[in-house]
Formats: structure tokens, C-alpha cells, sequence
């Protein structure tokens, strides 16, 4: 299938891009979610005139979660949970409890599908979590978990 990209997309293409992806994909997320539009004449044309609001769009969305990312980037987060003997947790920290404790503590909204774990985070530590506000602004938060005492 192929469409023609809306805003830029990681590992995919940037603004105006035409680009072959798979049907699924392509039905299923980039046209539902306004991403993309199907590759034709009339949508080339529409693309082509409105590239440049579409940029100046993303340049102002991308200035504001900069200012997100920095106002997060290298802080840290702490949990307290039960846990073994052994110091591994009876569950695990999703992103979703991590999207919530960002906006509590710090007054920011992420989305738990912007929030990258690397690993589980089901034991005693710290760890580090990568979150991709956009495809050109990212951040790292640290996360301690403690152990209820």
C-alpha cells in the first residue's frame, strides 16, 4: 500500500514522503490516526500545497515538547513496592503507572506508548527508560525502586 506521510514518522519518512508500508499498517494506524493519506493525484496535489503548513505545524509541536523533554530529561522517579525476599517485585512497573506518576510529580502528560523499556522493571534498582515525545525529541528518566519497608 502505498501513502503519503503528514508528519514526519521514525524509520519511516519525513512530510510529503510517498511511501510503500503494509496495508495493516497503513489502514490500520497511519490513516486512521490523520498520519497519512492513500497515494493519488488529487492527495500528491493537496500534500504538495499545504507541505508548507504541515512543516511550520510540526516545527511549533516540536519547539513545545522540547521544552517537555528538557523540564523531564535526567530526572528521576521512585516507587515503592513490595517485594521478595530476593528483591524481585510480585508485579511489574508498566508505562502506563509511569505515564501516571509523570503527570502527578511533575505535571507532564506522556502517553504510555511513548515510554521505551528496554527491560522489565520487576526488581530492586535502577533503571533507566527512554520516552519519544516525537521522532526528533526524546528524553531519558531514571526510575528507583524501592522496597516497602
Amino acid at each position: 500500500m502505498e501513502v503519503i506521510l503528514l508528519e514526519n514518522i521514525i524509520k519511516l519518512g519525513n512530510i510529503g514522503d510517498k511511501v510503500q508500508v503494509k496495508p495493516g499498517y497503513g489502514r490500520n494506524f497511519l490513516l486512521k490516526t490523520g498520519k497519512a493519506l492513500r497515494a493519488n493525484k488529487e492527495n500528491l496535489d493537496y500534500v504538495n500545497k499545504k507541505k508548507d503548513e504541515l512543516n511550520k505545524k510540526n516545527n511549533e509541536l516540536k519547539k513545545k515538547l522540547k521544552e517537555i523533554s528538557q523540564s523531564i530529561n535526567k530526572k528521576s522517579l521512585i516507587f515503592n513496592k513490595e517485594s521478595k525476599d530476593n528483591g524481585e517485585l510480585y508485579g511489574s512497573i508498566k508505562p502506563k503507572e509511569i505515564s501516571l506518576a509523570l503527570m502527578s510529580k511533575m505535571k507532564v502528560e506522556v502517553k504510555p506508548s511513548q515510554i521505551i523499556l528496554k527491560e522489565n522493571l520487576n526488581k530492586i534498582g535502577d533503571f533507566k527508560v527512554d520516552i519519544s515525545l516525537h521522532s526528533e525529541v526524546s528524553a531519558q528518566i531514571f526510575i528507583k525502586i524501592d522496597k516497602i519497608s
